[in-house]
């Protein structure tokens, strides 16, 4: 296939074709689940790392007097601590798993907010948590680095194993298979629940993001350092390293792929967000955000405050990113020409925004309590969505986007519905 052939390639600079799209031609569940049973785990020494502190990010935008509007259909109110993190089931999209700064985990219904079981025994905040692509199981991890499989319809659990401080986990798209990244610098990943092991050495500092490609075959993993490498899971080698002007400055905070997997993006404190061809490991453009608000000079001792990126993402129908900033801004890219498409401004830090699967609609969740739908084409809020009273700290969307669930440093989490008129 010729560069520039087909659906999926994009004219980057003029007539100079810098992207050539490898056409991954999905393999089909199967085919993949198959390969994973062929990746030669080996115990590889399960040590205790030096563990690093990790750092959670500063409870700083909960503004009083919030108001007390709530625009939510259920509110789920088990946990005594704040709200880190939530997963929807893939399957079915009715189950809920929450972990929270109590040291607990639960696995709720949706539709009315009852509890199915907590997956007890953390020793501290449960800071990662999400169902396996069929939903038959759900992992919940702490950040001392405890890790729990819990079998969903048996309502039990099914392996533990402890690394070093955690600080992401993500399962596998199509095998029972479960990564994570540590303070250590270590990824490391298990089948599940027989529990053999692989890991990949990064550099020695916190393996700080990280995603499973949609080839199911590598992961991209960034780091504290601000390299970004991509791992061929089979083989556990590295296959592209970004460091030096190719990385980032300073750590990476998040890293995203496209639908194909033919484009990553990863985005750091820094304030850069940088689109790469994951084929040959090259930087194709770089994407910098001023910071909108004026900067107080800086009196002597004082750090310059970095508007970091905090949350990025892929369009599925249409070439376009949005990347979400520390100082409010939501930024939309137009990858063909790789320029601002347009500025969403909010008063406070964005936390996370995800797409929607069939449309260019782009959520995001900030540190001012609320939700917001944005038209990525024109650039408008389409709706918002209030209820909390402290910040949002995490959210997922179902696969039909008619609902969000949202959750909170209010200790709570809520089920809002957005389904929207005009569907």
């Amino acid at each position: 296939m010729e560069p520039g052939e087909g659906p999926g390639a994009l004219d980057l600079h003029g007539d100079e074709e810098i992207i050539e799209v490898v056409e991954l031609g999905p393999p089909g569940p199967d085919d993949l689940a198959e390969e994973m049973e062929d990746v030669d785990f080996e115990d590889e020494g399960a040590e205790e790392p030096g563990a690093e502190a990790w750092e959670s990010e500063d409870d700083e935008g909960v503004e009083d007097g919030m108001e007390a509007q709530d625009d939510s259909e259920v509110t789920f109110s088990l946990h005594s601590a704040s709200v880190f993190c939530v997963s929807l089931d893939p399957k079915t999209n009715t189950l809920a798993v929450t972990g929270g700064e109590d040291d607990k985990a639960f696995v709720w219904r949706v539709s009315d907010g009852e509890l199915l079981f907590e997956c007890s025994g953390h020793k501290d905040s449960v800071t990662c948590a999400g169902f396996s692509h069929d939903s038959v199981f759900v992992a919940t991890g702490d950040m001392s680095g405890l890790i729990k499989v819990w079998r969903v319809d048996a309502k039990e659990e099914v392996w533990s194993f402890e690394v070093g401080d955690l600080e992401w986990m993500e399962w596998h798209t199509q095998a029972h298979v479960l990564l994570a990244g540590t303070a250590d610098g270590n990824t490391w990943m298990w089948k599940i629940p027989s529990g053999d092991c692989k890991t990949f050495q990064g550099p020695a500092c916190p393996a700080t993001c990280g995603r499973i490609l949609p080839d199911g075959k590598r992961a991209v993993v960034g780091y504290e350092d601000g390299t970004m490498r991509i791992w061929d899971l089979k083989h556990g080698t590295s296959l592209h390293v970004l460091k030096g002007q190719d990385g980032h400055q300073d750590p990476l905070t998040c890293v995203a792929s496209n639908q194909d997997g033919s484009l990553i993006m990863t985005g750091s404190v820094d304030c850069h967000a940088k689109l790469v061809n994951s084929a040959t490991g090259k930087v194709v453009c770089v994407f910098k955000m001023e910071s909108v608000t004026p900067k107080a000079p800086i009196s002597e001792g004082e750090e310059a405050e970095s508007n970091s990126v905090e949350s990025l993402g892929f369009c599925n129908v249409m070439p376009l990113a949005a990347v979400g900033y520390l100082d409010g801004t939501l930024a939309i890219y137009d990858l063909s020409t790789q320029s601002l498409r347009h500025k969403c401004q909010h008063e406070s830090g964005i936390v996370q925004l995800l797409w929607e699967e069939s449309s260019a609609v782009v959520y995001t969740c900030s540190l001012d309590g609320a939700v917001r739908l944005w038209d990525a084409r024109s650039g408008k809020m389409i709706s918002e969505y209030r209820g909390h009273s402290a910040e949002i700290l995490d959210f997922a969307v179902n696969k039909d986007a008619s609902i969000v669930v949202t959750t909170s440093g209010d200790h709570q989490a809520k089920v809002f519905c957005v389904q929207r008129p005009d569907r």
